[in-house]
């Protein structure tokens, strides 16, 4: 299994777009991919504007599969328009509970 966390940071007064974008579309879509397991927003508690994903995958092919996918472009470029920046970083997960 591997997770994947992307920072974002969204562009300060769009954050409750950005946010209704993720529970609405985004999250709803990522989903339905094969080898999805789980999706959570995260807003930073000291920070406006910073969040982060933290998704997980079967494997590194399922979540890449996602990012290929359909879905993932026709809603990348109404994410794209709410963040300045963001960064991945992609860990396989040892153990959890």
């Amino acid at each position: 299994m591997i997770e994947r966390h992307v920072t974002f940071h969204v562009i300060p007064g769009k954050e409750k777009d950005f946010e209704n974008l993720f529970k609405n579309e985004y999250s709803m879509a990522m989903s339905k991919q094969p080898g999805f397991i789980s999706v959570t927003l995260l807003k930073e508690h000291e920070k406006e504007a910073a969040y982060q994903m933290a998704i997980r995958f079967q494997s590194l092919e399922s979540a890449a599969a996602w990012r290929n996918s359909p879905d993932h472009k026709a809603l990348f470029p109404k994410i794209k328009e709410l963040y300045n920046e963001s960064t991945v970083q992609v860990y396989h997960v040892i153990a959890f509970k």
